[in-house]
């Protein structure tokens, strides 16, 4: 554990601290409910909705995303939409369109804007690499700015906003992959992997009978927005915000100091975004275990996640069968966590 006793949260913001652990744990029992296994993908994207990111989940088909998704909208009693991305899929789709309507009494025509399914809390964005370029970028664009403009006239999304988009890793046939720029955009790339032995016999045994679990709601949309403001205050030693940068600036490998396997591996490192993230949703991560402080473990827990769509191996690490997890997992070992030569690097 770090010593922190340089940084001292108000009490009120303990207290609170406490109440969101609590909420963290009551919204995983309820969820358990209806999903066997995947706390740790649970968790990433608690980590994700108290941070005010947005989460890429990469997984094959039939691994329970959409009822993952729909059921954290209820638990937390959130407005939640799905949009299946296609080919054929237009930015209106998305984001709304202009209708001509007539008024009934003045017979007056003018255009009214109506709002697409962007217009909630969580929306789940099913493959979304299905879809044309232009048609991710007007999402993408709503995810960046939290509003859509249209006729002139700008209109807020709902708070909180999340997008949950998904992809296939293995079909890539009649596919558009996102590019970095806009993989960017979100704060965590998760993997969806299959269950283990165990877990799979427990759906199979829960799903093929009658019972119909009830997930209770245990947080609502204002209280979230006010744990996400609480995140925001909790205060980071300058030893912590000294590892994520020496481990964000060590993917790069035109820096002086980066390790030579990144020289040799790495095509393109991660940018200023991730930096920030690590931080971000480290606070995160700390509140929803009760913390009052950030850690090192916590942005180590961290890395993969925020830094393996942010990072591209070169031509010669695929052809050594390096990954992007595979190269921070390296970093992580290679890079110095010692708190003292932190501070001092600090100082």
């Amino acid at each position: 554990m770090d010593n922190n006793e340089d940084v001292s949260p108000r009490s009120e913001d303990l207290e609170a601290l406490v109440k969101l652990g609590e909420t963290r744990d009551a919204i995983l029992t309820e969820l358990r409910k209806t999903i066997v296994g995947m706390d740790e993908v649970i968790d990433e994207m608690m980590i994700s909705i108290f941070a005010r990111g947005h989460c890429l989940l990469v997984g094959v088909p039939g691994l329970a995303k959409t009822l993952l998704v729909s059921s954290l909208a209820e638990t937390m009693s959130l407005g939640f939409k799905r949009i299946q991305f296609t080919p054929d899929l237009m930015p209106s789709d998305i984001t709304g369109t202009e209708l001509l309507q007539e008024d009934p009494e003045t017979h007056e025509r003018r255009f009214k804007f109506q709002k697409g399914p962007v217009f909630t809390n969580l929306l789940l964005a099913d493959e979304i690499n299905r879809t044309p370029p232009k048609t991710q970028a007007a999402l993408l664009e709503a995810m960046q700015e939290k509003r859509v403009s249209s006729g002139g006239e700008d209109y807020k999304l709902d708070e909180p906003f999340f997008v949950l988009a998904t992809q296939n890793p293995i079909e890539q046939e009649g596919t558009y992959p996102l590019p970095e720029a806009q993989l960017d955009r979100f704060l965590f790339n998760i993997l969806v992997r299959y269950p283990d032995r165990s877990q799979e016999l427990e759906i199979m045994k829960s799903v093929t009978n009658d019972e119909v679990p009830e997930v209770k709601k245990i947080v609502d949309a204002q209280k979230i927005i006010e744990f996400q403001r609480l995140i925001r205050r909790i205060p980071v030693a300058d030893h912590i915000f000294e590892y994520a940068a020496s481990l964000v600036r060590a993917t790069r490998p035109d820096e002086d100091d980066a390790p030579d396997f990144v020289k040799k591996l790495m095509a393109w490192g991660a940018g200023p975004r991730a930096s920030l993230n690590l931080i971000v949703a480290g606070k995160a991560r700390a509140a929803l275990r009760g913390r009052s402080y950030v850690a090192i473990e916590d942005i180590q827990a961290l890395a993969l996640p925020i830094l393996r769509h942010r990072v591209i191996p070169n031509f010669a690490a695929r052809s050594q069968g390096e990954t992007s997890d595979s190269i921070i997992a390296k970093l992580l070992v290679e890079i110095p966590s010692d708190e003292k030569l932190l501070s001092q690097m600090a100082g």
